[in-house]
């Protein structure tokens, strides 16, 4: 067969690097209803619509224009023209329907199951139930007898199968990545696919986690469909236009102006095995705006329902402005922050190999003032959520003995306590100009990330003053993004920023991986992953290996313990603050009901769109109905 069809796909950019940018910019029963979709059992641009916007159908319509009460519209998730429908693609530019990261968004294309960051869970989607043999090489996930694509035709095992294949074959990102873990998939009957773990030296697992982790990221695709596209294709990659997919829309219109989606009427999941009902919104639509400032005018004006979009003093919209707009907590921090921008250090740069240089940077910086200033409160404060390599969500800090980590915290802009680290290092100012030297080089270094990304070009000169206060001289960088992404991939900086994933199946695995492993530190060149500073902590790499093996939450305890000590003690990295991955803030002049705080519904603030996030479009109601 291999030498047969031509490629679907080609090399797909690393999912990391988009979700951190969004981050940056600014988972069984048999039923279900619209807010509680069961949990899976694990048995071991055109400007935006106007509100006269009229319900019949014209030549309008075919630009993209919807009734206003039937459409709920989008800010901060689409940035220029979509390229391809093709979730193996390298070059989609697609972040309304293929977004695999965390929590993979389900508009078009679904995954297996839904994660939900509120509690860790798989909530079921195509598939029902995913069970473990004991010894953890063999998953097996029953399909819904109800899930169909959108031809008519029922998914089948076969079409998880082939979706493997396909992206192991094709060497999409999903497939370079998965297929590590992976060894095949086999379709038991029609309804039941069993996932063979790929097995060590010892005929242990490799990574039981990475296959949990592909039900909740990895987009389904009909194997029909994909043959289709394999007999048609020459060796370019094929744009998918035509797709065949299972999700609750479908695409309507689609160009430099606007996104448009329409419901599927047709949608299996309103079968009472599943939600009972189809989303309550007819359209979805993303105006393309060129900045920040544009969409958020727009979800003042009431044009915007849901901003994906870092708002500064956001409060001030309904405090001040006195405008229906509204976050998913009330006060500060205003929403679940669930990754950490972070500064690496560049390990290899003379200076910055010493634990003394970095440590004294981290304890020298003022993140109380980042936290207020650059990032207007919405973040928790150190004082509140000590660091460790946990986000700040209960269900990992309860993962960690922040007793036994107290002595290894710092206070707050420590400049005294830094300068003793320095001087009791032998690292001091010999010639009076107030810049220290180690090894007779003066201590200079570059602090950068990308120009225009505001909150963070303010905290890195907030690290700039943290540097100029103990006698280390910090210049800040802010190039574009594609010279800083070149600069921070192939360890061509001194200090940069860059945030951690937030939560998913692999998490706080993941995250440790971010922060330590030595593989992502061999990666030279193009390196999206982590470890940018090329930091060997052997025993952390001992500690990330044995991690996704133990079941016993004790010994993981003592796992997440451990790695927060390393990296408080060597500091070759510190958190700047607390961030959502998604910002939930919405305007609910049109559409009501979106999840809140302690509504009692679990709904996770991950825009109506990703993971279990979608079940808000099933709950949420129209106000000028």
């Amino acid at each position: 067969m291999k030498n047969k069809v031509k490629k679907v796909a080609t090399l797909c950019l690393s999912m990391s690097m988009i979700a951190s940018m969004l981050a940056a910019c600014g988972d069984s029963s048999t039923s279900g209803d619209a807010t509680t979709a069961p949990k899976a059992t694990d048995a071991n641009a055109t400007p935006a619509a106007s509100a006269e916007a009229t319900t019949e159908a014209s030549a309008d319509t075919a630009k993209g224009s919807t009734p206003r009460n039937e459409t709920l519209y989008f800010a901060g998730q689409q940035w220029k023209s979509i390229n391809d429908w093709n979730p193996m693609s390298a070059n989609s530019n697609n972040a309304m329907a293929i977004n695999q990261v965390d929590s993979a968004r389900v508009l078009i294309y679904e995954t297996l199951f839904m994660y939900n960051m509120m509690d860790s869970s798989l909530n079921h989607l195509l598939g029902n139930e995913y069970k473990w043999n004991d010894d953890k090489t063999e998953l097996t996930v029953t399909l819904n007898p109800d899930a169909k694509w959108s031809d008519g035709t029922q998914v089948t095992a076969d079409d998880i199968k082939y979706t493997f294949d396909c992206h192991v074959k094709y060497k999409s990102a999903q497939g370079n990545d998965f297929g590590l873990y992976i060894d095949k998939v086999d379709a038991k009957d029609a309804t039941t696919a069993v996932f063979h773990a790929k097995l060590d030296k010892a005929g242990k697992p490799k990574n039981p986690l990475k296959v949990e982790q592909y039900l909740t990221q990895v987009y389904q695709m009909q194997k029909a469909y994909l043959e289709k596209v394999e007999k048609r294709n020459d060796n370019k990659a094929d744009k998918m236009d035509d797709y065949v997919a299972s999700g609750p829309y479908k695409t309507m219109y689609y160009d430099n102006q606007k996104v448009v989606f329409q419901r599927d009427d047709n949608y299996w999941g309103q079968a009472k095995s599943m939600w009972g009902q189809v989303p309550n919104p007819k359209y979805i639509a993303h105006t393309i705006y060129a900045d920040n400032n544009a969409g958020q005018t727009a979800l003042t004006k009431g044009e915007v329902d849901v901003c994906q979009q870092f708002v500064t003093d956001v409060q001030n919209l309904w405090l001040k402005q006195k405008l229906p707009i509204s976050t998913y907590i009330d006060e500060a921090p205003y929403g679940i922050c669930t990754c950490m921008p972070s500064c690496f250090f560049n390990c290899d740069k003379e200076g910055l190999n010493q634990v003394a240089v970095r440590k004294a940077i981290a304890m020298a910086t003022d993140f109380d003032q980042i936290i207020s200033s650059a990032v207007s409160n919405q973040s928790p404060s150190f004082s509140d959520v000590p660091r460790s390599i946990m986000n700040p969500t209960d269900v990992e800090q309860n993962m960690i003995d922040k007793d036994s980590l107290k002595q290894y915290q710092w206070k707050n802009a420590d400049v005294e306590g830094a300068k003793k680290l320095l001087d009791d290092a032998g690292i001091k100012d010999t010639d009076g100009d107030g810049i220290r030297e180690y090894k007779g080089k003066k201590l200079s270094f570059k602090a950068e990330c990308p120009s225009g990304w505001s909150d963070w070009n303010a905290a890195l000169t907030m690290v700039s003053d943290a540097g100029k206060n103990i006698g280390i001289d910090i210049s800040t960088y802010f190039p574009d993004a594609d010279t800083y992404y070149d600069d921070f991939t192939n360890g061509k900086f001194d200090i940069c920023m860059w945030s951690s994933s937030g939560a998913g199946v692999t998490n706080p695995w993941q995250r440790g991986m971010f922060y330590f492993s030595k593989d992502y530190a061999a990666i030279k060149k193009g390196n999206w992953s982590g470890n940018f500073g090329h930091y060997i902590n052997d025993d952390a790499d001992k500690i990330l290996q044995e991690i996704p093996l133990e079941t016993d939450a004790a010994k993981l305890k003592e796992y997440y313990t451990e790695l927060s000590k390393i990296w408080l003690t060597d500091v070759p990295s510190f958190a700047l603050m607390y961030r959502p991955v998604t910002f939930h803030i919405v305007n609910e002049s049109v559409w009501t009901g979106f999840p809140q705080k302690d509504d009692g519904t679990n709904i996770p603030p991950t825009d109506c769109t990703d993971g279990y996030g979608i079940a808000s479009l099933y709950k949420i109601t129209n106000t000028t109905k």
